[in-house]
């Protein structure tokens, strides 16, 4: 059955962001006297927005963040990134195929963020305004909200939408959307696919993706 739009996650499924997300988010943990360790972050904060991370990080640590810390964070990531960032192989080609087809961006990152690497990228002219970000929400992903969000900025019956997601907590939101969700299985932080697609089929994914050429979209 043709989706009426597909809803994309953004880390792990657009860009190809989250090795060096995870990397410097533990430098710059580890810079603050918070040893973490990349393999760590990826366990712990991967696919939760800003505020579910750091609420887990000062739970770990049983402190506060320095008052300055997401913003020296964020000059730490946005250096990393311009080592080589680029979209997840398969991406650009994949949105180029889905012609007039609504899509939606639904992420826990910033909107300032995504906007700046969908120009980096050359694919902001694919999503127009239909960016949504669960930063600065209380209730992000594992939770439906952003998901619903951005169905309705479609226009959309949830029921109606496909979701790609990477994480699965991402997975678990879309689910709770009344999504059909697509577990991704194609970004460069995803080193055994076997293991994770297991971990993303126990979420309830309805199928799985290695690749962007596996994903079909019935005409």
């Amino acid at each position: 059955m043709t989706p009426a739009a597909i809803i994309f996650d953004f880390d792990g499924v657009i860009a190809d962001s989250e090795v060096r997300a995870n990397m410097s988010l533990a430098e710059s943990l580890t810079a603050v006297g918070m040893p973490t360790t990349y393999d760590e972050c990826l366990r712990d904060y991967y696919g939760h927005n800003w505020q579910e991370t750091q609420r887990r990080i000062e739970a770990r640590f049983g402190r506060a963040l320095p008052a300055d810390f997401r913003e020296t964070h964020r000059v730490r990531a946005r250096a990393r990134f311009m080592e080589g960032f680029d979209a997840v192989p398969g991406a650009p080609a994949f949105l180029d195929t889905l012609g007039s087809l609504p899509r939606a961006i639904a992420s826990s990152s910033r909107a300032e963020y995504i906007d700046w690497a969908l120009g980096l990228f050359g694919l902001r002219h694919h999503f127009g305004e239909h960016i949504y970000s669960a930063d600065g929400w209380d209730r992000g992903k594992p939770y439906p909200d952003i998901y619903l969000a951005a169905a309705k900025g479609l226009g959309l019956d949830p029921a109606a939408c496909l979701a790609i997601e990477d994480s699965p907590t991402g997975a678990q939101a879309a689910l709770a959307a009344g999504m059909t969700v697509v577990g991704f299985c194609g970004a460069s932080h995803i080193v055994d696919r076997a293991a994770h697609g297991e971990m993303l089929r126990s979420t309830g994914v309805h199928r799985l993706a290695f690749a962007f050429d596996e994903i079909s979209i019935a005409a």
